[in-house]
């Protein structure tokens, strides 16, 4: 089982170099999108002069080993209130991830209204998670070490996933970190588990309007995470992921998070790009 804390953490130096080892506990056909993106965001958080991540934009380019790699936080501007910064992740000289960090001081004043409301669904007290659901439902289960190292818990399921009818694009799931000292004090490790919860939730959507086998497996080309507040004390996190449009090979996502207290804490965009899925 992973733990987001340990597995996130990084060493480095003073000069915007840095250094942390891929954990087996996040795989996902390797290592997770979203966990090597928290990855990269801790290390940006290491580099930035202010405290706060406002904002987290990622190229996934290449898929990484469970092994050491090397980061490169390189700042672009920086301000009273803002700072940009670049992270570069290589594997043995191989780009895996390149992303623009925003980071802003605490406690900036300014317009506020959440026109974000939580939809309603069921709390994640009584729901199964995803691997229990799996066990009873019959259906396959999937080969990845991922879903040990989170309690994500699905709010509807399907059993009958072969013979499901076409609906909307939509999942709603609750995540919650094992692990995680509450309140979560480092804000970089915060906004990492929204980074890993939002990252995972806009792929699944895309066979909820389909029947069938989809024959593609849509590898993310990016993803965007604009942090709307903080909420170390919650637990629970409750994920909307959406794939309103796919068309052309390439799949747009959304998704939204929020506290159990109806608090919108982050939005996220995702590009996927459809690629054949050998079948047996």
């Amino acid at each position: 089982m992973g733990d987001l804390a340990r597995d996130t953490a990084i060493v480095g130096t003073d000069d915007g170099r840095y250094a942390a080892t891929l954990s087996a506990g996040w795989s996902i056909w390797g290592p997770s999108g979203g966990y090597v993106a928290a990855i990269a965001l801790r290390a940006a958080g290491e580099g930035a002069a202010l405290p706060r991540p406002a904002s987290f934009v990622c190229h996934f380019l290449a898929v990484a080993e469970f092994a050491p790699v090397a980061i490169t936080v390189t700042p672009l501007r920086e301000s009273k209130r803002a700072a940009s910064l670049r992270v570069d992740v290589e594997q043995d000289g191989r780009p895996v991830l390149a992303a623009i960090a925003w980071f802003v001081a605490d406690a900036l004043d300014g317009i506020d209204h959440d026109w974000a409301p939580m939809p309603t669904v069921d709390g994640p007290d009584g729901l199964m998670t995803i691997t229990e659901r799996l066990d009873t439902s019959g259906r396959p289960r999937m080969p990845m070490t991922f879903w040990d190292s989170v309690d994500m818990r699905p709010a509807g399921w399907i059993d009958d996933w072969a013979n499901r009818a076409p609906g909307d694009p939509v999942t709603y799931e609750w995540w919650r970190f094992p692990g995680l000292d509450l309140p979560v004090a480092d804000q970089c490790v915060d906004a990492a588990r929204l980074v890993v919860a939002l990252d995972s939730v806009m792929w699944p959507a895309v066979g909820l309007a389909h029947t069938g086998e989809l024959g593609f497996i849509a590898p993310s080309l990016d993803l965007a995470v604009q942090f709307h507040r903080a909420a170390p004390e919650a637990e629970w996190l409750l994920t909307e992921g959406r794939a309103p449009v796919a068309t052309g090979g390439l799949i747009g996502g959304r998704a939204t998070a929020w506290a159990p207290d109806g608090r919108a804490l982050a939005s996220a965009s995702q590009q996927m790009m459809c690629r054949p899925m050998a079948m047996p």
